[in-house]
C-alpha cells in the first residue's frame, strides 16, 4: 500500500487527471441543469485531453523526423506522435461537441421554458 502511495505522489499529474475525471462525472451524475451537465462533460472531456498529453511527454527525446538513413534508429530517442494527434482530435471534437450541446440547450430552453432536466421530463409527460 506504501509503494502505491509514493508512486502516485511521484506523479501528481496522474492524480490531478483523476480529480478533474471524477469532478466532472460528479457534476454530470449530481445536477439537474443542462448546461450544468455539460460544464461536467467539458471537465471530463479536458481531464482525458490532460491525461494524454501526460503520457506523451518524454525527457530528452526529439521529434520523430530522420536526418540520416545510414544509422540505426534507436526508438528511444523519439517521442510517439500519435498521443499529439489524439490529442488535437479531442480538442476539435470537444469543442464541435460543446457548441452542438449548447445550440441545443438553446433551442430547448426556448421549447420549454426551462433547463431544469425535471422539469422538462414533466412537460413531456
Amino acid at each position: 500500500m506504501f509503494d502505491v502511495l509514493v508512486a502516485i505522489f511521484q506523479r501528481p499529474n496522474f492524480l490531478t487527471f483523476v480529480i478533474i475525471f471524477l469532478w466532472g462525472f460528479y457534476i454530470m451524475i449530481t445536477r439537474y441543469n443542462l448546461v450544468k451537465k455539460l460544464i461536467g462533460m467539458y471537465l471530463v472531456q479536458t481531464s482525458v485531453i490532460f491525461f494524454l498529453v501526460s503520457i506523451s511527454a518524454k525527457k530528452g527525446a526529439t521529434v520523430p523526423i530522420l536526418l540520416s538513413t545510414t544509422d540505426p534508429v534507436q526508438a528511444l530517442d523519439y517521442t510517439n506522435p500519435l498521443p499529439h494527434v489524439l490529442t488535437l482530435t479531442a480538442i476539435v471534437v470537444g469543442v464541435a461537441t460543446l457548441g452542438v450541446a449548447l445550440a441545443l440547450c438553446a433551442a430547448i430552453y426556448r421549447t420549454y421554458g426551462s433547463l431544469d432536466e425535471e422539469e422538462i421530463l414533466k412537460r413531456l409527460e
